[in-house]
């Protein structure tokens, strides 16, 4: 089901009057082939003639399919109905709105993407997200996982060069984010995998700096909701490698931090929460939606996890800050009061040559 064209980014590739419109006229290929082959005048000069012969040729002048291809970069939002800890979550309603024409119009927002597509399995999905424009495909039900039911849809898409996976669960997620995905997939066709992580506490280390006095340790009760995050299995976290690669994702407290006294100048890593965002090369893609469920996916229900148990690698971008996804109902409730203060996300960028990411904040407060 196609969209409303105010939605989403369009492209046409020709119109009247291109070389392939049947609707050109005979007599312009003619016309073209003189301008190609010009004829000297009786009596020219030597030099004049010799010039003539070296206007290229038509067949020397490199075609289409040889030109380079801009990729085709589709972001792709699967859209599940039966969520066991939040059944109906893409209909439920946050600011009069159901949350998946939130995630589809922030996603709209972002740069490189020559398509935003919601992936569900079911009819209620396809109606909600129809009714507001956008466009919609309908995928099996029995697809094990998102990217199992993006691998089945883009096997209809040839002419995808990437696919960026967002969670139809991340109502506030930030089009710059998205935005980086996308930019960092057309720059860096060797990454197969790309995803974005955030500092699981802004503006303090959880495993470097202790707890101020009136506010207690980690894994006890607090206002602040974010810093309960490292122990919340629901929040998942990552470790990265000083080359910028994953090294694993775990529900678990990681880094384990051993001794939490250390002054922060000589302190190990922090901790990451990994952002529900991911982009893939497409031949990537289909290749690990062939592979089997790995052990550690099992063990973690992390599929993410499939990628490294199997060798292929996933580059990670740091933004500056994040803003939750929603699996619980306390996390809805979280996501309708930040929506009501405007919030957004800070701009998430690719690392450029030497640094290992880099981050700024947002420019215009989303």
């Amino acid at each position: 089901m196609r969209p409303n064209p105010s939605l989403r980014p369009s492209h046409d590739p020709g119109g009247p009057g291109h070389l392939g419109d049947p609707a050109v006229p005979q007599a312009f290929a003619s016309a073209h082939h003189e301008a190609q082959h010009p004829h000297p005048p009786l009596g020219a000069p030597a030099a004049q003639t010799a010039a003539a012969a070296q206007v290229p040729q038509l067949s020397q002048l490199p075609q289409l399919s040889q030109l380079p291809q801009v990729p085709q970069i589709i972001a792709a939002i699967p859209a599940r109905y039966g969520s066991t800890r939040l059944p109906g979550k893409p209909l439920l309603r946050i600011g009069g709105l159901p949350m998946i024409e939130h995630v589809y119009r922030r996603v709209a927002g972002a740069r490189g993407l020559a398509r935003v597509v919601v992936l569900t399995d079911d009819e209620r999905i396809m109606q909600a997200v129809a009714a507001f424009g956008g466009e919609v495909e309908l995928t099996p039900a029995d697809c094990a996982s998102g990217t199992d039911r993006i691998a089945h849809a883009a096997r209809r898409w040839p002419a995808a060069t990437a696919v960026v996976n967002v969670q139809g669960d991340e109502p506030l997620i930030d089009p710059e984010a998205v935005s980086a995905i996308a930019e960092h997939l057309a720059a860096h066709p060797e990454d197969p995998v790309v995803t974005l992580a955030v500092p699981l506490i802004a503006d303090r280390s959880a495993a470097t700096l202790p707890a101020p006095p009136d506010r207690p340790a980690l894994g006890e009760h607090r206002e602040h909701p974010e810093d309960n995050d490292l122990a919340n299995p629901n929040v998942v976290k990552v470790v990265v490698g000083l080359d910028g690669r994953a090294l694993y994702f775990s529900r678990a407290a990681i880094p384990y931090v051993r001794d939490a006294r250390q002054p922060a100048a000589v302190a190990g890593a922090a901790p990451l929460r990994h952002l529900g965002i991911y982009g893939y090369q497409r031949a990537a893609l289909l290749a690990l939606a062939a592979l089997p469920p790995s052990p550690l996916e099992r063990s973690e229900a992390l599929e993410q996890l499939r990628a490294l148990e199997n060798g292929m690698p996933i580059r990670v971008l740091l933004a500056a800050a994040g803003l939750p996804g929603v699996d619980t109902r306390e996390d809805l409730e979280r996501a309708e009061r930040l929506l009501a203060q405007g919030a957004g996300g800070a701009r998430a960028h690719p690392a450029s040559d030497g640094e290992r990411w880099r981050a700024t904040a947002s420019d215009d407060g989303r």
